[in-house]
Parts: structure tokens; C-alpha cells; sequence
């Protein structure tokens, strides 16, 4: 099974992506990991990426390509994988598109989470977690029992991410929006692209990328 996931930043395709890999055992691969552990193998691309982090510049798409490229080689990607944050433009779409052609594979599916956004933004900046253990909890929707202390571990000390505020997840979604969501026409027009509510439970929006493949 190989599938792209889709969705703007705090969709859960994170945990979506990590829950798939429970149920079907395929890897998640994420650019950020794939270009981080190329760069810790010293292979000849990750070799290439890290003269030009090193320099203070961007990775380029051809680097970035090789690195997934490279990746998919790789023994646990025999029955598949779960694309997490790859493409991010048409650009890269179309490279994955001839890198699979040249491996003899296809995608099976691209699901896209699709979220409302103010509901996304309060959802994302009302979260918090105990600093202790890792508990998650949110302002408004899951609430320790006792006011300032951790369910979990009893912890009084509670930490938020700095980017989970409304103006930095509104700025987040118009780079979304701008850059990767012409990944929605690219592979509607395949025929590949399911779209599902990603405002549900996690459990529920298991079970209907389950549905998708299975059909």
C-alpha cells in the first residue's frame, strides 16, 4: 500500500500517519526524518544536503527528490509507505510521479484531511501539555480534572508550543494553501485524491481512511 496523506498543519496527519503504521506496518515518512537521517548515514545525497544546511541555505527540490528517492529503496518500503508532508508542490508531485514510474510503482491512494479552519485554529492554539510526562490537554476541550494538575502524574508544570498560536497557525495555513493545495486538483484529475472530515474524533477518522483502503 502506498499513499500520500494531505491536509494543512494540525489536520493530524501525524497521527494518523503514526496509526496507520500500527495497523499495517509500513513506514511513515515524514522530509524532515528521511533528510535528517540521510544526513546521519553520511549517504552521498545526505552528504549534499548537509554542505548546503551547513552553508545556511535551503534544501533544493532536486536534493530533497533524491533523498526520497533514496529512501523508498530501502527494504521496509517492499510493501509499502505512507508519504507524510511530501509533495509540497506540484513541482515535487511531478517528481514523485516519474521517480515511482522509474521504480515500477503507483500510488494507491491520496487521502486528504479536510478541516475548517477557525475550528483548526482553536483546536491547535488551546493546546497544551504537562511538562513532565507528555500529557496532552486543551483549554477549552479536555481540561485537567483538578484545575492545574496533570491527570497523568500529578505535575503542576504545564508547557505550550511556541507556533500553537492563532497568528502563526492562520500564517501556516496561507503558505498551505498557496503552495500545496494544488495537490487537490493535481491528483482529483487521476482519479486518486478521497477527501474525508478531518474535524472528527481520531478514532472515527481511522476508520474511514480504513474505508478507503479497503475499497
Amino acid at each position: 500500500m502506498k499513499l500520500i496523506l494531505l491536509g494543512p498543519p494540525g489536520a493530524g496527519k501525524g497521527t494518523q500517519a503514526k496509526l496507520l503504521v500500527e495497523r499495517k506496518s509500513i513506514p511513515q515518512l515524514s522530509t524532515g526524518d528521511m533528510l535528517r537521517e540521510a544526513v546521519a548515514n553520511q549517504t552521498e545525497v545526505g552528504k549534499k544536503a548537509k554542505a548546503v544546511m551547513d552553508a545556511g541555505n535551503l534544501v533544493s527540490d532536486d536534493i530533497v527528490n533524491a533523498i526520497v528517492s533514496e529512501r523508498l529503496d530501502a527494504d521496509d518500503c517492499a510493501n509499502g509507505f505512507i508519504l507524510d508532508g511530501f509533495p509540497r508542490t506540484l513541482e515535487q508531485a511531478s517528481a514523485l510521479e516519474k521517480m515511482l514510474a522509474d521504480k515500477g510503482l503507483q500510488l494507491d491512494h491520496v487521502i486528504e484531511l479536510k478541516v475548517d479552519d477557525e475550528a483548526l485554529v482553536e483546536r491547535i492554539s488551546g493546546r497544551y501539555t504537562c511538562a513532565k510526562c507528555g500529557e496532552g490537554y486543551h483549554d477549552k476541550f479536555k481540561k485537567p480534572e483538578t484545575d492545574g494538575v496533570c491527570d497523568k502524574c500529578g505535575s503542576t508544570e504545564f508547557k505550550r508550543r511556541p507556533d500553537d498560536n492563532a497568528e502563526t497557525l492562520r500564517t501556516r495555513l496561507m503558505a498551505y494553501y498557496k503552495e500545496t493545495s494544488p495537490l487537490l486538483g493535481f491528483y482529483f484529475a487521476k482519479g486518486q485524491l478521497t477527501s474525508i472530515d478531518g474535524m472528527g474524533e481520531i478514532a472515527e477518522i481511522s476508520g474511514e481512511i480504513d474505508k478507503v483502503l479497503e475499497s
